[in-house]
């Protein structure tokens, strides 16, 4: 029977002589998912791995993070799929660590604990002004557009001419795309409707990139770059002066960045609706406004001899109704479970927290590295946690299925996922949107699965 499909029956605790490794992973991201095929792969006794998500849907970041139109980062959701689908994992979806569950509760259930919830909140700017509505985290906005039901798919409306996006990485380049793009280009993608139609509104015509630093510094990859480059609807700007590099021996992906960005300041604008002005050199120092965000106050920036960044006491303002700041994801603490407030992970060695609880991904490691990256991750971890449980002499006393039951929890099902998926593929034939389009809010996902 395959465990991804159905719930396996409630299972008795562990007896004298059962060999079977439990294992619970807590988080269905990228992270978890890898975490449990680097279990079922690397374990040489049977196992049986419970993925524990407090949303009703998995695949954490590939879902509700990588942008509607990067449809072959989205595809990574296919090999994710095969994992839960393997007989030794089971899926169990609107559980959360801290409210349904303990630590405690856990660790009487299974052998071991991983934690892989990801870095969920975006990192503060600490200046005046910040918490102005208007003024937004990128994962926010990301969120949204994604159909996360964390965020009401009504929470934005964009009806400001301006907008500045702070930060120069791979997150920004999908917010001010997403910001510069046509309702019509992302009709296709799984956008949730009430979201498009907000899109379709917006009355957006100039969107500020900013970075503190030169182009050198910047963080996104060439190929998220040359696409802005592509954009129909968006006329891309470089200062000349701003993409100035002073010599020194590049990577190559930084000396791809400089080119592509010196061309693009040598462009002539062509008048399309909106334009999109990648700044650098540039550090905000406040966000102005009463009542909401009225403009961005930004100080001009160079680097010390020791390579840290140092205002000019050159000012500009951008007369910007809306600030979306994207200078890096952070984790946030799990009840119960140690957190480093300075590196904000939990602190591990090879992955190993405490005895019997284990840790990977961005959690982990902090938030570094590309999807893939959470592969080569999780398997140290899983190392790790099969050395310490190797001729392990643990009986455990608590049923998960039981102690839910009891708690009138009721998990989501793989196969209840899987009829989410289906309400979203007729949502999307029915608007004529192709493959499918998300639905709008938890209330509606259980809906679908559990009408």
């Amino acid at each position: 029977m395959q465990a991804g499909r159905r719930a396996r029956a409630a299972r008795s605790p562990s007896q004298g002589g059962d060999v079977t490794l439990r294992v619970a992973v807590i988080g269905s991201g990228p992270a978890g998912i890898y975490t449990a095929e680097a279990l079922v792969k690397q374990s040489a006794e049977p196992v049986e791995i419970d993925v524990l998500e407090r949303l009703p849907t998995p695949y954490g970041l590939v879902r509700y993070g990588v942008a509607p139109d990067h449809t072959s980062i989205k595809s990574i959701a296919g090999y994710l799929r095969r994992v839960l689908e393997l007989p030794q994992v089971r899926f169990l979806g609107g559980v959360t660590l801290g409210v349904d569950v303990s630590v405690s509760d856990l660790l009487s259930a299974y052998d071991a604990v991983v934690y892989a919830t990801g870095a969920m909140v975006d990192r503060r700017l600490g200046i005046p002004g910040e918490d102005l509505p208007g003024s937004v985290a990128a994962t926010d906005f990301v969120n949204w557009y994604c159909g996360h039901p964390d965020v009401d798919a009504g929470r934005f409306s964009l009806d400001s001419p301006e907008v500045a996006v702070i930060g120069v990485g791979n997150v920004a380049v999908d917010v001010v795309r997403i910001l510069a793009k046509t309702a019509a280009e992302l009709s296709a993608t799984d956008v949730p409707h009430e979201v498009l139609e907000r899109l379709r509104a917006s009355r957006v015509e100039a969107i500020h990139m900013i970075g503190r630093r030169g182009p050198e510094h910047a963080k996104f990859t060439l190929k998220e770059l040359r696409e802005l480059g592509e954009l129909a609807n968006a006329d891309v700007c470089v200062r000349p002066e701003e993409a100035v590099v002073l010599g020194g021996d590049h990577p190559r992906q930084v000396r791809g960045n400089i080119e592509v960005l010196r061309s693009w300041s040598e462009r002539v604008p062509q008048g399309r609706p909106r334009r999109l002005d990648v700044r650098f050199w540039l550090r905000p120092v406040e966000i102005l406004g009463t009542d909401r965000v009225e403009g961005l106050r930004l100080e001009r920036t160079r680097l010390t001899p020791e390579g840290r960044v140092q205002g000019t006491g050159e000012f500009e303002t951008l007369p910007v109704g809306m600030v979306l700041r994207s200078v890096g994801y952070q984790s946030v603490p799990l009840a119960d479970v140690p957190f480093s407030m300075e590196t904000m992970t939990v602190p591990n060695e090879a992955g190993r927290v405490r005895e019997r609880e284990y840790v990977a991904g961005w959690l982990k490691r902090g938030p570094t590295g590309v999807i893939g990256t959470n592969k080569s991750d999780a398997a140290e971890t899983v190392r790790t946690l099969l050395a310490d449980l190797a001729g392990r002499e643990h009986e455990l006393k608590t049923d998960l299925d039981t102690l839910l039951a009891e708690r009138g929890v009721r998990p989501v099902t793989y196969q209840e996922w899987l009829a989410i998926e289906a309400a979203e593929a007729e949502l999307g034939r029915a608007l004529g949107r192709g493959e499918r389009v998300k639905l709008p809010g938890l209330e509606a996902m259980l809906r679908a699965c559990r009408p």
